[in-house]
């Protein structure tokens, strides 16, 4: 995964910024490694920037990171070869997304029980409604898409 650079300082808020804020923005290929890739990057991410966030949270977020990637990769590589996983800060949420180029909107259906796969996005908007958060998919400006989930921060402890 590469860190393209983009926007890795503070958020701007009115009463100063809280160290762990900020968006931070990294691209991979659309393949199979790049999902535990992603994964290990916002992990990491998260811990070095010292997010205040409780273990269940960051699991959640982990889970979320990689069903989305992992959607790009299967659904979205032939048209998209690169991804990108975003990560913003605030002092009080977590917004994960990832956006890739493929111009078609998924959406969630309701699960085949007999199905071994197409859940994902199933499972990331129960674990976003659990923490109390939002997700969505949008349209970009080049034509593609980004899928996104905010979840409140819960302090350890809260």
């Amino acid at each position: 995964m590469e860190n393209d650079g983009r926007g890795s300082g503070p958020l701007p808020r009115g009463d100063g910024p809280v160290p762990y804020e900020g968006v931070w923005r990294f691209t991979a290929p659309a393949v199979d490694a790049s999902v535990p890739q992603a994964r290990h990057a916002v992990r990491d991410l998260l811990a070095r920037q010292g997010v205040p966030a409780s273990d269940d949270l960051i699991q959640g977020l982990l889970l979320i990171v990689s069903e989305l990637v992992t959607n790009a990769v299967r659904h979205a590589a032939l048209l998209s070869p690169m991804l990108a996983v975003e990560v913003a800060v605030g002092a009080e949420w977590v917004r994960v997304s990832v956006e890739d180029n493929h111009p078609y909107r998924p959406t969630a259906l309701v699960a085949d029980h007999g199905q071994t796969g197409g859940r994902g996005l199933l499972l990331v908007r129960e674990i976003t409604q659990e923490a109390g958060g939002a997700c969505d998919v949008e349209h970009t400006a080049s034509g593609g898409k980004v899928i996104w989930a905010a979840l409140p921060l819960k302090p350890d402890g809260a």
